[in-house]
C-alpha cells in the first residue's frame, strides 16, 4: 500500500506535469506547486549509462532546471523535486513509448518476464542551493499475455506517457511486486521522498 504522510513542512515544487506524480504527492498530504522544467532539461540519453545513472541524471538536470528560475525570496522554505522513471528490462531500458507499436514491443519483452523501475530522485532546496539525488528500484513480475489482451489494453490508450508502457496504478492483475516500493512504480518513491526530506531536516 502507497504510504499516507503527515503534512510536511517545505513547500514542494514539483518538476513535472505528470498527473501520477501530483497524485501521489497529494494524497501523501504534501504542500506543493508544480513548475514544468523545459523540454532540453528532460531529453539527453548517454548509452554508457545504467538505468539508475540515467534517472539521477535526468532527475537532477529536472531539479536544476527549475531551480535556476526560481529565487530563494520567491519561496524560502521551497525545495525543488525533480524525477525521473525507467523500466529495465533483459538489459533494454525501456522509457515512454514512442507510439502504439512501440508500446507493443515493450509488453513482448516483459511479458512472463521479471523487470525492474528505476526512479531517479532529487531534492534541491533553494534557500541552500545543495541538492542531494538518489535512486530507487522496484522488481516486478508480468504474467505471460497472449495477443488479445496486448491488443486490448494497447487500444485502450492506457500505455501513453507510461515508462515501460503500463501503469501498475491500473491494477488488471498482470503486474506483481517482488521487491520495493509501489507507488515508485506509479512514478514518485514517496518512502524514498520522506527519508530525503528527513535528512534535510524538513
Amino acid at each position: 500500500m502507497i504510504p499516507k504522510t503527515l503534512v510536511r513542512n517545505p513547500m514542494l515544487i514539483l518538476a513535472s506535469g505528470s498527473p501520477q506524480r501530483q497524485r501521489l504527492l497529494d494524497e501523501a498530504g504534501y504542500r506543493f506547486r508544480i513548475v514544468i522544467p523545459s523540454v532540453q532539461a528532460e531529453c539527453g540519453v548517454c548509452s554508457k549509462e545504467t538505468p539508475g545513472e540515467l534517472v539521477a541524471r535526468l532527475a537532477y538536470q529536472k531539479a536544476a532546471d527549475v531551480a535556476e528560475r526560481l529565487r530563494p525570496s520567491e519561496s524560502p522554505d521551497g525545495v525543488v523535486v525533480g524525477c525521473d522513471t525507467v523500466a529495465e528490462c533483459a538489459g533494454q531500458i525501456l522509457g515512454k513509448p514512442n507510439d502504439r507499436e512501440h508500446a507493443r514491443q515493450m509488453f513482448t519483452l516483459v511479458s512472463g518476464h521479471e523487470h525492474r523501475v528505476y526512479s531517479g530522485l532529487c531534492l534541491w532546496p533553494l534557500a541552500s542551493g545543495r541538492p542531494q539525488v538518489q535512486v530507487a528500484r522496484t522488481t516486478l513480475r508480468m504474467d505471460s499475455l497472449g495477443e488479445r489482451e496486448i491488443d486490448e489494453y494497447l487500444a485502450s490508450g492506457l500505455w501513453e506517457g507510461k515508462a515501460g508502457a503500463f501503469g501498475y496504478q491500473e491494477r488488471v492483475g498482470w503486474l506483481r511486486i517482488v521487491d520495493g516500493s509501489e507507488s515508485n512504480v506509479v512514478g514518485l518513491p514517496l518512502e524514498l521522498l520522506a527519508e530525503m526530506l528527513a535528512k534535510l531536516g524538513a
